[in-house]
């Protein structure tokens, strides 16, 4: 077990490391083989407050320090993940049981994350606007809004901490930081490792490890932070966002979804299957953008089944350690028995398994289901492992029509031969994001990621980022009198 486990199991607050003093432990277990990885005393709300005041207290001298000082911190962090990267692949093996395919794809991603927050420490530009009123300049600040409050989820932590946290601190707010009890180290702990170890100053970054059954809403409620960055489920986004508008708070939701994948009549049937295979499955279906359902022209229907089932049923499922690996475990146990209870309820509804995995303890094996029943819940909910639902369809309309009938609009795909005619449907989509020829899991550091609907509120990379870690502030200067009526 590596020695991370047990040297960053702890809270990290005012740039010490220290244990929690709740009344219980957060135990850190490996999904795949059930080892106990650390056992982590949670954070209570005294803790919580003192993480803000730490944070609140660093963040002026930090937002007054030279933009390019701040970017050295991002420059060494970098580096240092760089330095670290087969011990992180590790950490994310062991904690998260994730393949070594897929902790490859979250650190390619967290390094490019990285490199954009080293730029955006020098984004922030002011602006001087013209004025209707003679002798009057009106200047336009982008400042820090103070302190985020960051939580993120268990599926990709380390990458989805250092999005919101990466750039926060960039643009000059000091940073608390809440992981997700199931990924407590690579979500929380070895992120503030990392900066600690960047040089940054203590205080700015600060990680508590906790459980709402032990602290409430104060993470949320709490009056330092300015910003909530949540990643999550829509349920738990529901209740954040009520939270933070009944005080006032702005909040980045980055939330579930129940994309789909398009093989329109003219598509490269081939490659339609790997983009659809490799969509669906990644990281088990634990994924927020992953392909829960493949709508498939009926003309191609046939071959595309045949050619995917074949494919689903090629796929190694089992220990995420071992680099021939394609599926791993999900995250825990209720995980794994609400997969197995959503096959069921559809099996019970009418749909036919074209594949039926089988679970054994937190390995779910792939199930592919079609014939599915058009009122069937699993249409319209986000499946969050390996189970794919294949969908038939009569031309593009009908596409298009089942594409949108979901609460969701995160992400989501279309395979056609003409370019032109995948744009023109994907502009009918109602997503945040759709690619053409090409998988529905993408993120880059410059492209504005979210969704519509249930999918989330607001947006996160390049100038969008700017945007929701900072605020406007108008300052005017009268060089000359302004005239008065009284």
């Amino acid at each position: 077990m590596s020695s991370y486990f047990t040297d960053l199991a702890r809270q990290y607050i005012g740039g010490e490391w220290r244990p929690g003093t709740g009344s219980w432990d957060i135990i850190d277990f490996n999904p795949y083989d059930g080892e106990k990885l650390a056992s982590i005393t949670i954070a209570t709300v005294e803790e919580i407050d003192d993480a803000y005041r730490a944070a609140e207290a660093a963040q002026k001298q930090w937002a007054a320090t030279n933009a390019y000082a701040r970017r050295a911190v991002f420059e060494k962090a970098l580096g240092l993940v760089e330095e670290r990267e087969a011990e992180i692949t590790e950490l994310i093996v062991a904690e998260l049981g994730g393949t070594r395919l897929k902790a490859a794809f979250e650190l390619h991603l967290a390094k490019e994350f990285l490199r954009e927050s080293v730029q955006l420490a020098l984004r922030p530009e002011g602006r001087i606007l013209p004025s209707p009123v003679d002798g009057k300049e009106n200047r336009l600040y982008r400042v820090p809004v103070g302190v985020v409050g960051v939580i993120s989820p268990f599926n990709f932590p380390f990458l989805l901490s250092l999005k919101s946290v990466a750039p926060a601190l960039a643009l000059g707010n000091g940073v608390v930081l809440k992981p997700h009890q199931n990924t407590p180290i690579v979500g929380g702990s070895l992120v503030a490792k990392i900066f600690e170890d960047a040089g940054l100053p203590g205080g700015l970054l600060n990680v508590v490890i906790t459980d709402i059954a032990e602290i409430g809403d104060a993470f949320i409620d709490h009056p330092v932070p300015k910003v909530i960055s949540f990643t999550g489920s829509d349920a738990v986004g529901r209740h954040v966002a009520t939270v933070c508008a009944a005080h006032f708070k702005r909040s980045v939701l980055e939330l579930g979804g129940n994309s789909a994948l398009v093989v329109l009549d003219d598509a490269d049937v081939d490659y339609a299957v790997d983009a659809a295979v490799f969509s669906r499955f990644v990281h088990q279906g634990q994924v927020c953008m992953a392909a829960n359902r493949v709508l498939v022209d009926r003309s191609v229907l046939a071959e595309f089944t045949e050619k995917f089932v074949a494919k689903v049923t090629s796929l190694k499922a089992g220990d995420p350690r071992d680099p021939e690996t394609v599926l791993g475990p999900v995250i825990n146990s209720s995980q794994a028995d609400a997969l197995s209870g959503t096959v069921e309820q559809a099996l019970a509804e009418g749909a036919t398994a074209l594949v039926r995995g089988t679970t054994t303890d937190n390995l779910v094996r792939p199930t592919v289901l079609t014939d599915i029943p058009a009122g069937s819940a699993v249409l319209r909910q986000e499946i969050f492992g390996p189970v794919a639902l294949l969908i038939p369809f009569d031309g593009e309309e009908e596409a298009v029509r089942l594409t949108n009938d979901t609460p969701y609009g995160l992400s989501g795909a279309v395979h056609t031969g003409d370019v032109e005619r995948g744009v023109a449907f994907a502009r009918r989509i109602e997503t945040g994001m759709f690619h053409v020829n090409d998988g529905t899991v993408h993120d880059e550091p410059l492209v504005p990621f979210g969704g519509e609907k249930h999918s989330g509120v607001g947006r996160l990379n390049g100038e969008t980022t700017v945007e929701a870690f900072t605020t406007q502030k108008w300052i005017s200067v009268q060089h000359g009198r302004s005239a008065f009526p009284f």
